[in-house]
């Protein structure tokens, strides 16, 4: 079985590196950018041999002519009047010269470029930057790591060594900022300002720092804090005109808010003085109980791809599923059938009104968040046809060294990922009716590398190898 989940991993290795996509979701795509890497390195060095030979020459003949001339200008009749030096000066001039003319212009980092070029065309984009920060950040709130933690690259697990600069957090927190996600700016510019005091060298300046830290604050309600950060600001900075304008608004709000009641005071004028914010609330009822979960916290059972829009129904990429994906016909190759023909004998139940056998690859903070595997909705053409999906069988294909568990929020159960192991359920009662206790969720992989792949059983076919029960809870 491991075996040939191994050679499964490699054909779809082929099939997901022969798509051009987001590099963050899928770390086996992700491992390309390694060797791109490691050939422009390459091509980089040996730019860097052609120059140092040219700049070689021209520096030997800077010094060769420095000691002519010296001799040369020190009595110019007396080095004129041999025949041979006034030849050699008037051949240097026409002659040498200009071919050092063209040794200087010669263009060593032809190569380069070249090589350089072509590579950009795979580069990531804005967009993986974007997501690649959106990931770490994920990693942050499940996992309660603090940004110090992870500038230090304190992970468990973790086979190599790997920090984050003054820039790299300042890049983070720009990132946030630009997405609207001031309580993630807050705590990257704050690191930031820890990095820059202790006295590590940076690109970035704390006037920079200051200006989008202040505004982070100001939008979280923190006036106070705004105002103060501000000031602080000017004093670095006196002719910073954004900042001026900010402290003279700041200092109006706060005057306003001073001349209103205690009841009637906004929430910025009742914001945290200490620079703590409460992470905002999002969409996902059962966050906490997930992320708990995920956390190994609270558990009482051990054990980029797409989705469906659900006002469409059309298959498409979401924020809350960070994955690639393949669907793996029996055709493809032998090891497809015989995995396919394996979770028949185990189950009971028939292949062939499943769905293909999906095959996923999580990358920088690879998740599912809570979900239902069976359709709630009525349009689904398969409904009519294959049924609703009546169970999950979902094969681990790798070991991931921490995080990346799947979990069930409503049975307080985790199940945490190790190759050649795989767990099954059923998602419908035997009534037809969905059995809500089934809503899961894949959690982050905080360090390595998670490969799975699931088969999705459907109804039809299945009526005399799992029959109906005779009450709708059955």
């Amino acid at each position: 079985m491991k075996l040939q989940m191994t050679m499964l991993l490699m054909a779809l290795f082929c099939v997901l590196t022969c798509v051009q996509a987001e590099f963050f979701t899928s770390i086996g795509h992700m491992t390309d950018l390694i060797y791109a890497e490691k050939d422009l390195v390459q091509s980089l060095k040996e730019y860097i041999l052609v120059e140092e030979a040219r700049l070689s020459k021209i520096k030997s003949w800077a010094s060769k002519m420095e000691a002519l001339t010296s001799k040369s200008a020190a009595d110019p009749e007396g080095y004129l009047a041999h025949p041979v030096n006034a030849y050699k000066l008037v051949k240097r001039l026409n002659t040498d010269w200009p071919a050092l003319e063209g040794l200087v212009l010669q263009d060593s980092a032809a190569g380069f470029l070249a090589n350089l070029s072509v590579q950009r065309q795979f580069f990531p984009t804005d967009e993986d930057e974007s997501g690649a920060a959106k990931a770490l950040m994920r990693l942050q709130d499940t996992y309660r790591l603090d940004p110090g933690t992870i500038a230090r690259g304190e992970l468990p697990g973790t086979k190599h060594q790997a920090v984050l600069s003054v820039d790299d957090c300042f890049g983070m927190g720009r990132s946030a900022y630009n997405e609207g996600d001031y309580y993630h700016t807050v705590l990257w510019m704050e690191q930031v300002l820890k990095q820059l005091d202790a006295g590590e060298e940076a690109v970035i300046t704390k006037s920079e720092v200051l200006d989008y830290l202040s505004y982070a604050v100001f939008q979280l309600g923190d006036l106070h804090r705004a105002l103060e950060l501000t000031r602080r600001l000017l004093s670095l900075d006196p002719s910073h005109e954004r900042a001026g304008g900010n402290l003279r608004y700041f200092e109006r709000l706060l005057e306003e808010e001073r001349g209103k009641p205690l009841s009637n005071q906004t929430d910025s004028a009742l914001a945290s003085q200490e620079g703590i914010y409460e992470r905002p609330a999002d969409y996902l009822p059962e966050r906490e109980v997930y992320e708990s979960l995920c956390r190994g916290e609270g558990v009482k059972l051990l054990a980029r791809a797409t989705v469906r829009d659900p006002k469409t129904g059309v298959l498409t990429v979401a924020s809350y599923r960070v994955s690639k994906s393949s669907w793996l016909e029996e055709d493809d190759d032998p090891v497809v059938a015989r995995v396919n023909q394996r979770m028949q004998h185990i189950t009971g139940l028939t292949v062939k009104t499943a769905e293909l056998l999906q095959v996923a690859n999580y990358g920088m903070g690879g998740q599912y968040e809570p979900h239902f595997d069976f359709s709630r909705r009525p349009f689904d053409s398969g409904l009519k046809t294959e049924g609703n999906r009546l169970a999950t069988f979902l094969n681990y294909m790798s070991d991931v060294e921490a995080g990346g568990a799947t979990v069930f929020p409503d049975l307080g159960a985790a199940i945490w990922p190790k190759k050649g192991t795989a767990v099954f359920w059923y998602n419908l009662l035997r009534s037809g009716e969905g059995d809500y206790r089934t809503r899961h969720a894949a959690c982050p992989v905080l360090v390595g590398c998670k490969w799975v792949s699931n088969k999705w059983f459907h109804e039809r076919g299945q009526e005399f190898l799992r029959p109906c029960g005779s009450t709708e809870v059955d």
